[in-house]
């Protein structure tokens, strides 16, 4: 006998085989126990969901001689007959290649011939929303008032193109993407029965990859049987036949793109083509790895939603703390819309070069989230002191040597005699007030010092540009920080933010009241 493929071996033949569609199962079970069999049915869902599986199950269910709990018993003459797809009473139809007028006319005039033997004669039509609009119409009025020895089930994966004039003659039932775990239980099983030994990784990657789909579990495990055929299928086996990327290579991407590391991105994506990996899965998997970090920055009590091992979880956890949230949402906008163009791409490598670069540059963007991490680098940059100050003089000409200007030696401004108890506390109380701002003022007030300016007033100094014309020229953003202020110390103090210019040095100009107070507890 000829092999036949795990799908196909597989299939189920009652509703109970039938996984991650037991809403649907019982709602099918309790109408045939109760004989409130419905004269028309609607499969909605994604592909290997077990629409035209449990069509032919409820086919065979309705026309059983011997039904067990409203399951079909498999024994009977009906049974082996629709099983061995030899029965007369089941008709299925392909819409794909048969949607013209005149092939629904066909069923049509065969509807009112009852069965030659059973009960009922039951028409399943796949794909459905193939269908013309012709061939809809000459469907609408036996549809809406067949026999009552016809059933049909209309089979489709896109039900927004069924006309409502066909969802409202039918009970639709929509099918649900089989998990992860559900799969996984599923495939483990079946490799006992072929007495395949696979690698528990390898399980749960196939039925990732499967996209919740049970057929393309089995078909992609199928293909990797026969790849390694006699030997216990691995992990790394799995990757090499379906060209994916170890997760691992993931958090190495991620790191040299929030280095903005361009030549060291570039390496590590020469390496993963070199291995033979396909780049259209490397795309969908980091796109889906991005997913998991945004998660993971998102919220606690992830680890139900993200399909990862206690260790990988853990990485994650650390590798989500290198870039900002915002950055992730970009990332993933890029790799999105890369995904889609990647379908009919003739030179896939070079759009995705492009696309990291585009990552690792945000300035190359001029879309908001693009802007918004430029400001982010700029802001970072303030706050390090990686701008060169000063001008570079001399002449112009080869061979010419920049004169540096030499730095002025830095003296501390006076301590004051006594800091206010009210200022003091905001001092302690910095880091609360300003996590208490929300976003994006928290992100403005990185890097600001606190001083005391005349009258005892609390003196905010901001670096000069974007952080202190947040506040110098917002008016409603000043008082949103004063209000926070004094609901922190508990009584009304004045503020006031001063820009600190680039040529300016703090300490020379403002005292530091971190210090001070720090010095005052040190000696109390």
């Amino acid at each position: 006998m000829s092999y036949q493929a795990l799908y196909r071996k597989f299939r189920p033949d009652t509703f109970e085989d039938v996984k991650g569609q037991e809403h649907i199962v019982t709602t099918l079970q309790n109408q045939i126990k109760a004989d409130r069999i419905g004269h028309a049915y609607l499969f909605c869902g994604t592909r290997g969901t077990g629409k035209t599986t449990m069509a032919k199950i409820l086919a065979k269910a309705v026309n059983c001689e011997n039904p067990v709990d409203g399951n079909p018993c498999g024994e009977c003459k009906m049974c082996r007959a629709i099983a061995a797809g030899a029965s007369m009473n089941v008709i299925e139809i392909d819409a794909a290649s048969n949607n013209g007028v005149d092939n629904i006319r066909e069923i049509v005039d065969e509807v009112s011939f009852s069965p030659a033997e059973g009960k009922y004669k039951v028409y399943i039509i796949d794909e459905v929303h193939m269908l013309s609009i012709g061939a809809f119409n000459a469907l609408l009025k036996t549809l809406e008032e067949p026999p009552s020895y016809v059933i049909f089930i209309l089979a489709t994966t896109e039900s927004h193109k069924i006309p409502i004039t066909i969802h409202s003659r039918c009970q639709r039932y929509d099918f649900k993407r089989i998990s992860i775990e559900t799969i996984a239980d599923r495939l483990r099983d079946l490799m006992a029965q072929e007495n395949v030994d696979v690698e528990e990784k390898a399980v749960r990657y196939v039925a990732k990859a499967a996209d919740g789909s049970m057929r393309d579990a089995l078909s992609l495990l199928d293909q990797c049987i026969a790849f390694h055929y006699g030997e216990k299928l691995t992990y790394d086996m799995v990757l090499d036949v379906l060209g994916a990327v170890d997760s691992a290579v993931f958090g190495r991407m991620l790191r040299v793109i929030t280095e903005k590391d361009v030549l060291g991105a570039i390496t590590l994506l020469e390496e993963i083509i070199y291995q033979g990996r396909e780049l259209t899965q490397f795309v969908t998997d980091f796109t889906w790895y991005l997913r998991n970090l945004l998660l993971i920055k998102s919220s606690d009590g992830i680890e139900d939603i993200i399909d990862a091992s206690s260790d990988n979880l853990a990485l994650m956890k650390e590798e989500a703390e290198l870039v900002d949230a915002n950055a992730i949402m970009r990332y993933i906008r890029i790799f999105s819309e890369l995904s889609g163009q990647l379908k009919y791409a003739t030179a896939k490598r070079i759009m995705l070069e492009m696309a990291i670069i585009k990552l690792c540059r945000p300035a190359m963007e001029v879309k908001n989230d693009a802007l918004l991490e430029r400001i982010r680098d700029l802001e970072e940059k303030l706050e390090n002191g990686n701008f060169v100050s000063g001008s570079v003089t001399g002449s112009s000409g080869a061979g010419a040597v920049p004169q540096v200007k030499s730095e002025p030696v830095q003296t501390k401004a006076p301590l004051p005699k006594a800091v206010p108890e009210d200022v003091q506390e905001v001092v302690k109380r910095w880091g609360e007030i300003v996590h208490s701002t929300g976003q994006p003022m928290q992100t403005y007030l990185a890097g600001a010092k606190l001083s005391l300016g005349g009258d005892n007033r609390l003196l905010i100094v901001i670096a000069d540009g974007l952080k202190s014309d947040y506040f110098l020229k917002h008016e409603d953003n000043m008082q949103h920080l004063k209000d926070c202020i004094c609901r922190a110390a508990g009584k009304e103090i004045s503020v006031e933010v001063k820009a600190l210019q680039r040529q300016q040095n703090f300490d020379a100009t403002y005292v530091d009241l971190s210090q001070v107070i720090h010095m005052d507890i040190d000696v109390e």
